[in-house]
């Protein structure tokens, strides 16, 4: 395995477990009376400011106009707003099943498309076992909530604004530092005014802590770290491959929100976990590095 693979697989995995919490925190926003707005001015006030002490180091990130505007309205815009007004209809479970869930699914389909990545026997093969892990988890937490279909409806949507942007970082090589900052950068100034003077807020009724929490998670640690984490993955390994990682991300959010939110699974919905892993593993592991585990 090279380097550069090694260095690709650390940051996918890390990716997992922000974007885990990101799922839990946000469906927690709904129950603390912050506005899908709010969350979305604490997302990008906090990663503005957290960008400065990198802008002083690296300098402004340099991009087209054309190549900021769309990573900005993608990953800027596009995914964050539709996840946050999601959580207000639908449980974590479903933001994981539907968000990074379907990531995989609309990564290959936009890639084979429009880049013309051949489709292998290893890719869909993982493809099949995660989809049907996913429907297990689907048949588990869905029919409990049967008015979901909205905040689904809205994940789906912020799924693909997310696949968009994971191809064409990959097709215009943009540096993974220099996608993130674009984001943090040029989101506030353009999101901050609108919400203060147009969109409802209830920042009034929320305590000061959740406040300073979701901007340090939100800002931080969701568009910082998980930003250049998730992009330099994709650089290293292509998106079919950090994708088909970061499809354990719908399990893990469902096994954290039983003891944390009350969200309970079923059998369905564990055998939905352990169904998402193994196809994980058939995407990522070689064949030699698979063929020695069942001999085992």
């Amino acid at each position: 395995m090279g380097r550069e693979r090694r260095i690709g697989l650390l940051c996918a995995f890390a990716v997992l477990l922000v974007w885990t919490g990101f799922l839990l925190t946000g469906r927690l926003s709904a129950a603390q009376a912050f506005t899908p707005w709010d969350m979305t001015a604490l997302r990008h006030g906090g990663s503005f400011l957290g960008v400065l002490p990198l802008i002083a180091v690296f300098g402004w990130p340099r991009l087209p106009w054309r190549q900021t505007a769309v990573i900005v309205a993608t990953a800027g815009f596009g995914f964050p707003i539709l996840a946050y007004i999601g959580f207000g209809f639908a449980p974590a479970s479903h933001g994981g099943v539907m968000l990074p869930g379907m990531l995989p699914f609309l990564s290959a389909a936009l890639g084979a498309a429009f880049m013309h990545e051949a489709w292998t026997q290893t890719r869909i093969a993982s493809l099949v076992v995660v989809a049907a892990g996913i429907g297990l988890l689907a048949v588990d937490t869905f029919g409990a909530n049967p008015g979901a279909w909205r905040g689904d409806l809205l994940f789906l949507g912020g799924s693909l604004s997310w696949a968009i942007y994971t191809l064409l970082v990959r097709r215009w090589q943009v540096p993974a530092l220099t996608a993130t900052m674009a984001v943090a950068v040029y989101a506030a100034p353009v999101f901050l005014p609108i919400w203060w003077l147009f969109l409802p807020s209830n920042l009034a009724a929320v305590p000061l802590g959740a406040i300073a929490f979701q901007t340090l998670y939100q800002g931080i640690l969701a568009v910082l770290l998980a930003g250049f984490l998730f992009t330099r993955a994709v650089n290293a390994l292509g998106p079919t491959t950090t994708t088909s990682i970061t499809a354990l991300v719908p399990a893990m959010t469902a096994l954290a929100a039983w003891p944390l939110l009350g969200e309970p699974l079923g059998v369905a919905g564990l055998a939905g976990v352990a169904l998402v892993s193994a196809g994980m593993m058939l995407a990522v592991l070689p064949p030699p590095m698979l063929l020695g585990l069942f001999r085992r």
